[in-house]
């Protein structure tokens, strides 16, 4: 079978909406359209039934109980409620946060901006695999201490951190413990009573859910998390963030988590083969190829690599019919190297010739086949039009060379 040209291979900035997904929610914006607060008629009721499941089909995802879960407008809004939620609550009790180098904007700009308000944060470097040193986090905690905040796994690199580890850390210290889990959840199975999580940011359209619709886990008990709203007006979800909801996205969110939690294990199984079969070819046929962060623990969907003695925008124009992103979608519309692959140590010409290939649901095998001779035919020609490649296969340190200027 032909493959169908653009290949979308951009499965970590978004996804598309499983067509059950949409099936789900088509008739909560025509028939069932009601308010799910109006509680006096059955346009109200439906639509609030409607938003109950689908508490319970996240909840059920991630083992909470429904009424843990907050709705939202997305996981940056999830983010910023979750911490500057802790932060305002338990300001009398400690201003200082820890997060890593390497969080999603969502939390790094959060945590910046907590800083102008008189919080103290700590930024934890990353070791050489994009993952957090449990020893430089014990070292980070004070008697200030309120919040504890580390990605579940890494947007870019697919790199997944010990979280059941930290969540025990911060437990024994009385830290409240938040995770931004949207490259996760959905992926790989969270527990957040396995990890001690404290408060878990989801993300619809991540899994395979529409646009514009998170949730938030916030813990209910031991410990019971207060959050200060960010949003105000009309009390909704337990007076944490008012608005109307969105009914048609909560349902669509529901469903996914639904279809995630049913699926998880053979679609994780299947889109590792995928990976995998994408990694060996690509190794198989290039040198100089270098794969960024841990591969013990990643998402099953990653594969971020970087291909040496070539120019990073040439490439991605050599390779215009696959979609796929160098360094985050949020930020790549400049020129900086990915600051998350500067924070593992990764040099500034290997970080910019890096790609982030995220597979996903409805990727084949024939795409990833399709995928692996375009990456190396256009690695190769790029290579025969670069010098630097050539003194490198004669063995000339390049590092070393002293350029002459005009």
């Amino acid at each position: 079978m032909p493959v169908k040209l653009p290949i979308y291979m951009d499965n970590h900035a978004t996804t598309p909406v499983d067509p059950r997904v949409v099936d789900a929610m088509l008739p909560y914006f025509t028939e069932k359209f009601g308010n799910a607060a109006s509680r006096n008629h059955s346009f109200g009721w439906a639509g609030e039934e409607a938003v109950e499941t689908a508490r319970q089909q996240i909840a059920s995802l991630i083992n909470a109980t429904p009424k843990e879960i907050i709705f939202t407008s997305g996981a940056t809004e999830s983010d910023n409620l979750m911490i500057k939620g802790i932060a305002e609550m338990f300001r009398e009790k400690g201003n200082h946060i820890i997060t890593q180098a390497i969080e999603h904007k969502a939390v790094l700009d959060t945590c910046k901006n907590l800083e102008k308000h008189g919080f103290e944060v700590t930024y934890l470097p990353v070791q050489r695999d994009g993952r957090v040193s449990l020893d430089d986090l014990k070292a980070a905690i004070k008697p200030s201490t309120i919040l504890i905040t580390i990605m579940y796994a890494n947007n870019e690199i697919g790199v997944i951190n010990p979280i059941a580890e930290i969540g025990k850390i911060a437990k024994e210290h009385g830290i409240f413990f938040a995770v931004d889990g949207v490259q996760a959840v959905g992926k790989v199975p969270v527990d957040v009573q396995k990890d001690n999580i404290d408060l878990l940011a989801i993300s619809g359209h991540k899994i395979y859910g529409p646009k514009g619709v998170g949730a938030l886990y916030v813990r209910r008990r031991s410990p019971r998390v207060q959050l200060s709203a960010i949003i105000d007006g009309g009390g909704h979800e337990r007076g944490m963030r008012s608005g109307t909801l969105n009914v048609p996205g909560i349902v669509g969110l529901g469903k996914a988590c639904e279809i995630a939690q049913k699926e998880m294990p053979e679609e994780a199984a299947r889109l590792l083969g995928l990976r995998e079969r994408l990694r060996k070819g690509l190794e198989a046929k290039l040198d100089e190829v270098f794969i960024n962060g841990s591969m013990e623990h990643r998402l099953p969907n990653n594969l971020n690599m970087s291909f040496a003695y070539v120019e990073g925008e040439s490439l991605l124009m050599g390779i215009n019919d696959i979609a796929v992103s160098s360094g985050s979608a949020c930020t790549s519309a400049t020129l900086e190297p990915s600051y998350v692959l500067k924070a593992l140590g990764v040099g500034e010409d290997l970080a910019h010739t890096s790609i982030r290939f995220g597979l996903g649901r409805f990727n084949t095998q024939e795409e990833v086949d399709y995928v692996i001779d375009k990456m190396v035919q256009v690695v190769t020609k790029l290579r025969e039009l670069s010098p630097l490649y050539e003194m490198a296969k004669e063995g000339i340190d390049i590092s070393k060379v002293k350029w002459q200027t005009a």
